[in-house]
């Protein structure tokens, strides 16, 4: 991999990916128009970049070129998927709760890629089940507002969450921009912003 596909990449993970990258959120989720093997090369550099952060990756899927990547903040998720609402939800949806993390990963990925697209993916990203849930029942309509997520429920709380992604993404994406190395840019957020 050359220094510009990092470049590159580094760019797309600060737009795509800011939230999860800094902590402030458990998961997101992006797309990629890559080939496979480049792919590969970019999860494997960026574990070893982002394992002192507590982030790992996964492709969820692949189909042709698309790849559909997972960054996760371990800790995080671990706790978020603990919650019993969110434990409650996913059992809906066939995942076991003493599962492991990993575990309930490979099932998704596997609903992704073997039938409709599983909705339950919100919950993994730490939506408010709530929301989810409401997404679900009214099939993407209805919401009370449309952002980061679809929401059902507590708008004013959802509001102040999406400004504060926003506010994440353009840090990083100003700093990548600069030309500072992405993790260095993820570390001046955090001792600046938390």
């Amino acid at each position: 991999m050359s220094e510009p596909e990092r470049r590159e990449f580094d760019k797309e993970l600060s737009e795509h990916t800011a939230p999860a990258l800094t902590g402030i959120k458990c998961a997101n989720l992006f797309t990629v128009d890559k080939p496979e093997q480049l792919i590969g090369e970019l999860c494997e550099e960026f574990s070893g970049r982002a394992g002192r952060f507590g982030l790992d990756m996964k492709v969820l899927c692949r189909c042709g070129r698309r790849t559909l990547i997972y960054i996760y903040h371990r800790d995080i998720l671990e706790a978020w998927l603990s919650r019993p609402d969110v434990k409650e939800l996913l059992s809906e949806y066939g995942y076991r709760s003493d599962d492991s993390t990993e575990h309930k990963l490979k099932r998704l990925s596997s609903r992704i890629r073997f039938g409709n697209f599983p909705h339950e993916i919100g919950a993994f990203l730490g939506y408010p089940v709530d929301d989810v849930r409401g997404f679900i029942n009214n099939k993407g309509r209805n919401c009370l507002l449309c952002g980061t997520w679809k929401v059902y429920h507590e708008a004013e709380k959802a509001k102040l969450l999406f400004k504060k992604y926003g506010e994440c993404r353009e840090y990083l994406c100003s700093q990548i921009k600069q030309g500072t190395e992405l993790f260095a840019a993820v570390q001046q957020y955090k001792e600046e912003f938390q």
